[in-house]
């Protein structure tokens, strides 16, 4: 796949430190900035699917749909968690 050129503009003390890290790093500024914005643009796409799940979820429950006390989760986890047999908790609604 090809790649498009872009421009960015760095304050000056922003480009300083890139290079500071890239010269002790062993890496290119180019890479280091390639790698930040993709684990930033990942980072926004993950929220952003959060959000959407939550607000799904939130419909849901005004739909009737179940809820679960948060210390009966709590206490169903750590027992998974610790190996031991499990039973899914109960909701308290429907």
């Amino acid at each position: 796949m090809a790649s498009a050129t872009t421009t960015l503009k760095l304050p000056p003390e922003l480009r300083a430190r890139l290079a500071a890290l890239a010269k002790k790093t062993g890496r290119s500024a180019h890479s280091i900035m390639l790698e930040a914005i993709e684990r930033h643009a990942a980072r926004e796409e993950r929220t952003r699917e959060f959000v959407k799940e939550a607000l799904a979820a939130d419909r849901a429950i005004d739909r009737g749909g179940e809820v679960y006390r948060a210390d009966d989760v709590h206490a169903w986890m750590d027992r998974l968690a610790s190996g031991k047999k499990a039973s899914r908790p109960q909701p308290w609604r429907k």
